[in-house]
């Protein structure tokens, strides 16, 4: 919890009632945002806003409970930054019919591929649904990076972070190279929490995996040793290289323990961490921090900055409470299942845990999602436990409404 999270619930036990933040989306008001530069210049303000939060926050914090004398011999070593614990690892819970019906029907029209209709209710849902619920905002967003429109997913994103007053989401699209993705199996390999020279063997067992799709977790990192950070730099180069998908889970973790590490104009700490965090934020897609870190490894190190070049079979998802292979479902479920389904029961085979990772799977359609839901529940029945991980939250709202539900467990990604 943030130093000025815990003031304001402070405040808030002396019963002071606090006005409504003064939002946009007040039902009939029109956005303030009339410009594609307002629009811009709003999201700037957005995100240095929340970053500043973070800073303050984390200086106070330091002055008010760092016990050690503010005298001394040299500098203080960099804090290690923890990233946040996820959240209860639990399925999210299915939103009532009755309380949201544009729910369910944006879901199911986006299933038969009518997103344009399926888009225009979640926007109507806003002014009111959406006043007190995330979901509509988390499926638009879902909508607009598979369709790949960043434009409108920022635009919306602005809406969300000054009505929910939290940070905006970041845009994650699907890598176009995936698009046309089969089913397939995945080999996963997570690390563990120091990064150290060790890093070499997991990395080598993706390697010599023949599993067409590579899963690498980082969310357990809590600690970056030099070797360690120069051994994973490698690893990832090769498979970038290597012209197989890669699913990177929990990178958001590791780049904020490795900012810890670094400081402008100091090269202490080496270069490896400076380049892993640009090989990580390239991976992720993240351009203009790529390119933003990349001047301050440049005027810290005396060296030209390193360019950016997206990747093409890399997509990104959330750390994972277990490691062990997983079952990839294809950018596009839709039509005849038999292969798919057929694949799933070869995956099943001895396996007791069956985990079905949809961190590329963009669209399901109705026929897909009532067949797959079959399968899935004669697995259960069979006594094996299933889970369907990293789903968006509009294929989601689609196995809910098709009657998904214990002992089957659906885990939609976080925004």
């Amino acid at each position: 919890m943030g130093l000025f999270s815990f003031l304001k619930r402070k405040q808030d036990d002396t019963g002071a009632a606090l006005p409504a933040p003064d939002t946009r989306m007040r039902a009939g008001e029109p956005s303030r945002l009339g410009s594609e530069a307002e629009r811009a210049r709003q999201r700037e303000i957005a995100r240095a806003t929340a970053a500043k939060i973070d800073e303050i926050e984390l200086e106070m914090a330091n002055s008010i409970f760092n016990d050690e004398p503010s005298w001394g011999s040299g500098r203080r070593p960099a804090t290690q930054v923890q990233p946040e614990p996820d959240p209860d690892d639990s399925p999210e819970p299915a939103a009532l019919p009755a309380s949201a019906p544009a729910v369910e029907e944006s879901a199911i029209l986006y299933a038969n591929g009518q997103a344009p209709l399926a888009e225009s209710l979640l926007r109507e849902s806003l002014g009111d649904f959406g006043r007190h619920e995330r979901l509509p905002w988390w499926m638009l967003f879902d909508l607009y990076q598979a369709t790949g429109r960043e434009q409108d997913f920022e635009s919306i994103a602005i809406d969300y972070a000054s009505h929910f007053e939290t940070s905006p989401p970041a845009w994650k699209p699907l890598a176009p190279a995936l698009a046309e993705t089969a089913p397939a199996l995945a080999a996963a390999e997570r690390l563990g929490p120091v990064l150290d020279a060790g890093v070499g063997a997991s990395l080598q067992r993706l390697l010599d995996s023949p599993a067409p799709v590579l899963r690498l977790d980082l969310g357990a990192v809590r600690e970056a040793e030099r070797e360690g950070c120069a051994g994973l730099l490698a690893g990832l180069q090769a498979l970038r290289k290597g012209g197989r998908e890669l699913v990177l889970a929990g990178a958001d973790g590791l780049m904020a323990v490795l900012r810890a590490r670094i400081a402008v104009g100091e090269r202490e700490s080496g270069e490896a961490p400076w380049l892993l965090l640009l090989e990580l934020l390239l991976l992720s897609g993240r351009e203009k921090d790529f390119e933003e870190t990349a001047m301050d490894y440049c005027v810290t190190f005396e060296v030209s900055p390193p360019s950016f070049e997206a990747p093409q079979r890399v997509s990104t998802a959330a750390p994972a409470p277990a490691g062990g292979d997983r079952f990839m479902l294809p950018a596009l479920a839709a039509g005849d299942t038999g292969r798919l389904l057929d694949a799933i029961d070869a995956y099943a085979g001895e396996r007791e845990i069956l985990v079905l990772d949809c961190s590329r799977l963009a669209r399901m359609d109705y026929a897909c999602a009532t067949a797959l839901l079959g399968r899935l529940h004669a697995h259960c029945g069979a006594g094996k436990q299933v889970e369907v991980r990293e789903l968006n939250h509009l294929v989601a709202a689609l196995l809910r409404l098709l009657g998904a539900g214990e002992p089957l467990k659906l885990f939609p990604h976080r925004y």
